[in-house]
Formats: C-alpha cells, sequence, structure tokens
C-alpha cells in the first residue's frame, strides 16, 4: 500500500537553521550546546486530571511539616505560564533581571521569543521597575528565534525608554550575541566566549551508511528537490548553491542586526563574523561589547543609566509552566514557609484556572 505523503514543507524535513556556536568553550567549562531545532512543540490536550489536586494536597502537607512556614502568594502567581518574582520589589526603583541560559529555541521559557516577550512585558507595565539586565549564558540557537527575540529587546527600549543591559557568563554567543547586541549596554568577562557571529546549516547525508547496511530508500517526491534534506542521498550541486545562498542572506540578517544594534558599520561588523567567538578583552578591544565586569557591575550600570545609582532594588524576573505539577511542588520547596490555608488557596486558584483539571 502507498505510504501517506511526507511533509509538505519545501524541499522535504527542513535541516535547522542556527546561529549556534559549536566551537570551543573557555577552558574552564563546556557550555551547554544542543542541536537547534525549528520545531514549536505542541502541548497535547489536557486530559482530566483531577485526582492529582489530592495527591498534590497529601504531599504538599508532607512538605509544609518538613520546610516550615514562608508566604506561596508570589510565587503561586508564576504558575500558569505567566510571571513571578522571586520576592517583591519593595522600592519604587527596581532593576529586573531575566536568565537567557540555555539555547535559544521556541520552548516557551526566557530563551524563546514567548517567554522572553512575556518577561519583558511584565517590566514595561509594571512601573516600579525601571531597568532590565539580561544575565545571558548561552551558545546560541535557532536564527528566526535569535531574530526575534533581538527584535523584542530593541521594542522593548524604544517603547519603554528603560535601559537594558547585558552581563555575559561563561558563553554570549551567536543567536544570543544577536540578542545581546540589542541592549545599551554590554559586559563581559574577561574570559567569556562572546560573538560567533554566523549561521550554520547541516544537512547529513546517510546514503553511504544505508548502502553498507543493504538498506535502500525510495523517494516519491512532487519535485526533484523535494528529498534533498532527507539524507537517503547526495544533494546535487544546485541544491548545494540554493542552500549555500540561503545561509547567506540569513547570516546578512544578522550582521545587519548586530551593526545597527552596536552602532558599527556593517563593513566593520562584516570583518568579525568568522563564526569564531572571542574572549571578553578582546570583545571590548574589537566594539562587540563595552566594559570588563560582574553581573552586580551590570545591574549598578543599569541603575545608572535610568538616574539611579545608589538607591534602587534587584529582582528576578522568573517563568515558571503550568503543565508541570512538580513546578508546585518546586515552589512549595523553595518557599520556607507555607502554610495550609495557603497551599488550599493556590490549589483551588490552578483549578480554577485550567492548570489542573477536575
Amino acid at each position: 500500500m502507498p505510504q501517506e505523503p511526507l511533509s509538505q514543507h519545501p524541499g522535504g524535513p527542513q535541516p535547522p537553521v542556527g546561529y549556534e556556536q559549536p566551537a570551543p568553550q573557555p577552558p574552564f567549562e563546556q557550555a551547554p550546546q544542543s542541536a537547534a531545532a525549528a520545531t514549536v512543540y505542541r502541548k497535547e490536550p489536557r486530559k482530566s486530571r483531577g485526582w492529582i489536586v489530592a495527591l498534590v494536597a497529601i504531599v504538599a502537607v508532607c512538605l509544609v511539616s518538613v520546610f516550615g512556614i514562608v508566604s506561596c502568594t508570589s510565587a503561586i502567581a508564576g504558575l500558569g505560564g505567566s510571571s513571578s518574582y522571586d520576592s517583591e520589589p519593595l522600592f519604587p526603583n527596581t532593576v529586573a533581571v531575566i536568565d537567557i541560559d540555555s539555547t535559544i529555541q521556541y520552548d516557551g521559557t526566557t530563551n524563546s521569543p514567548d517567554g522572553l516577550k512575556q518577561q519583558l512585558d511584565v517590566a514595561a507595565d509594571d512601573s516600579r521597575i525601571i531597568a532590565v539586565v539580561l544575565r545571558v549564558n548561552s551558545g546560541g540557537g535557532v536564527a528566526t528565534a535569535g531574530e526575534e527575540m533581538s527584535t523584542y529587546v530593541k521594542e522593548f527600549r524604544e517603547d519603554t525608554g528603560k535601559p537594558v543591559v547585558v552581563s555575559s557568563a561563561s558563553t554570549n554567543a551567536s543567536a544570543a550575541y544577536e540578542i545581546s547586541s540589542q541592549a545599551d549596554y554590554i559586559f563581559t568577562a574577561h574570559t567569556t566566549a562572546i560573538g560567533a557571529i554566523g549561521t550554520a546549516m547541516q544537512l547529513v547525508d546517510y546514503s553511504g551508511l544505508m548502502s553498507m547496511l543493504g538498506i535502500s530508500a525510495e523517494d516519491i517526491t512532487s519535485a526533484e528537490s523535494k528529498d534533498s534534506t532527507y539524507g537517503t542521498r547526495k544533494l546535487t550541486d544546485e541544491e548545494r548553491a540554493y542552500y549555500q545562498a540561503q545561509v547567506d542572506q540569513i547570516n546578512e540578517t544578522f550582521i545587519q542586526t548586530v551593526a545597527d544594534g552596536r552602532n558599527m558599520s556593517v563593513d566593520e561588523v562584516r570583518a568579525l563574523a568568522t563564526g569564531l567567538t572571542f574572549t571578553g578583552t578582546d570583545a571590548v578591544k574589537n566594539g562587540l561589547a563595552d566594559e570588563i565586569g560582574t553581573k552586580e557591575d551590570a545591574i549598578e550600570y543599569a541603575a545608572k543609566l535610568a538616574g539611579h545609582a545608589s538607591d534602587y532594588e534587584t529582582v528576578n524576573l522568573r517563568q515558571h509552566s503550568s503543565d508541570d505539577i512538580s513546578t508546585l511542588l518546586d515552589l512549595i520547596s523553595e518557599n520556607k514557609s507555607i502554610s495550609a490555608d495557603q497551599l488550599a488557596s493556590a490549589l483551588k486558584e490552578l483549578e480554577s484556572n485550567g492548570s489542573i483539571a477536575k
């Protein structure tokens, strides 16, 4: 029986196109790297899980007896895929810190367009937040996600007038650097691996291995190049040139974004677009970063840019997922004081907003 038609995506399953940096990392630590896949992971329809309410309640009561009691109100507010503060801002002048600490992709966290925008919207709407610090520790990821996130950072600055400062950890490369380039100021450590302006597309040819194993594949397609990314045959010269042109075009967008954000010429950025990282020391010299400094230096400078050099508070904006019941248990364990009444109220809120089905 004929098989159902394969993907309708032009060219077959689309190979990952990303700004991810696979280059060697600083000698102290290997930064997190993973294959960049431009796939949006779709949630399955939620099944009825009313029994979980009782189970969570029993486990949580046990945890209460172990960990003691603190208000979980602000933490519970972060469930349902929304934002929460690590601690409620105490002063009108607060610098918000947002972590970008993994592969740039579409996963709903602050490493994704939706997740980052959600946190930036919180910072935009809260008049007590005067500035944002992006704490970046990422080797890059999906090109499109990086482009979207850099746009959100730029729009946040333009629409709110609130400064954005980057604090670079061990790695700030590729798509992560594209995002960082839209900030007002970039701090880096001497040993940070930063930059890696470049674009890559990986196409794997399994035909030789398949031949050795005696496996054959026959692709029935609507066009000659529809199966070009299936890995069952080598690319033709025309297909290879086609994909190279795509990569070059995407990379030009990357270069232009960095040039605009860093107030550099396109030629200056292109000269640095070798695909390799620089040390933080060299990045300050070549213009990809502004200053050597710590996370605390970045926070202090952000407050200074906002006109509050000495009287400011700091808060972390965090992302929580409503899908994961363990998130609630984690929040309970993080808070040293949760009363039974507060727990019951939180569970009722989760049930009412659909996070837990009856």
